[in-house]
């Protein structure tokens, strides 16, 4: 199997492909249309954007464009962090479905509890409100599954103690040296599936000399590497490029590391 089109179960038993290309600051437009073309044509079968990237026309013209069949192809777009109303969702929903022009969406996330302008502060009842618009969301198919991004444990736990559904993914930055290891734990607990974005810290980690190490030892790249730790920890790893080059590293992944290179990589947690 590639990782590419092997896959994760969610709770509700969709299956998600078990990595997926993040399009998060890729503007609209030819940027965004092209990337996703190319990940289409890489092999990559899970696409991730959201309402705030301001690009889900492109992604959604390139899915349709790629002569990929849309049951082959699994989408997640995000509800604006900002939106804590259910009419607010509601419409957040209509206007990102009638952009991406797809149909059904695969999976619908909050974008996260709080909004990016006043992070930390306290929205719990309006995560509750909103999240009871996705139960419905889900409940009339009109997307497959329901999940958050952003949300620690305190958020997962007000929002699971007021609500139905428990979310089927939790989609968080998550990369070597930052394992958010509380939130995953009580994501394993409870039967969520953790999404790593930003898997290479946005650039970060591509000098990091434990990186370099087991790269050199397993003939990979750093990029290649870092990607395939999340994999190896059971996380979904959502790398991100607009350069056809980096597009088809990112998506080689399929070489497992050994215990020793995971326990290599592990231990950057602690020295950061």
């Amino acid at each position: 199997m590639s990782a590419l089109t092997d896959v994760f179960t969610l709770s509700n038993g969709v299956t998600i492909p078990k990595v997926g290309f993040g399009t998060w600051q890729i503007p609209d437009g030819a940027p965004a249309y092209e990337s996703t073309l190319e990940a289409l044509r890489v092999g990559y079968r899970h696409i991730d954007t959201a309402r705030a990237y301001g690009n889900e026309a492109s992604v959604g013209r390139a899915v349709r464009d790629s002569g990929v069949d849309r049951g082959e192809v699994f989408l997640t777009t995000k509800l604006p962090a900002e939106v804590k109303t259910a009419a607010g969702a509601r419409e957040a929903f209509d206007a990102s479905q009638k952009a991406l022009d797809l149909g059904v969406v695969d999976l619908y996330l909050v974008h996260a509890p709080w909004p990016w302008d006043d992070m930390g502060s306290d929205h719990r009842d309006g995560n509750v409100e909103v999240w009871k618009v996705l139960e419905e969301l889900l409940d009339a198919g009109r997307t497959r599954s329901i999940g958050v991004s952003n949300f620690d444990v305190d958020d997962l736990e007000d929002l699971t103690s007021r609500t139905d559904v428990v979310p089927h993914a939790d989609q968080v930055r998550w990369f070597v040296g930052n394992t958010q290891e509380e939130t995953t734990a009580w994501c394993r607990s409870h039967d969520v599936l953790v999404e790593g974005y930003s898997p290479l810290a946005t650039g970060g980690l591509l000098d990091d000399e434990a990186l370099a190490r087991v790269a050199q030892r397993t003939g990979r790249t750093p990029a290649q590497v870092a990607i395939r730790y999340l994999l190896e920890k059971d996380v979904l790893p959502l790398p991100k490029s607009t350069t056809p080059s980096r597009i088809r590293e990112n998506a080689d992944v399929d070489a497992p590391l050994s215990p020793e290179d995971v326990a290599e990589l592990d231990a950057v947690t602690t020295r950061r």
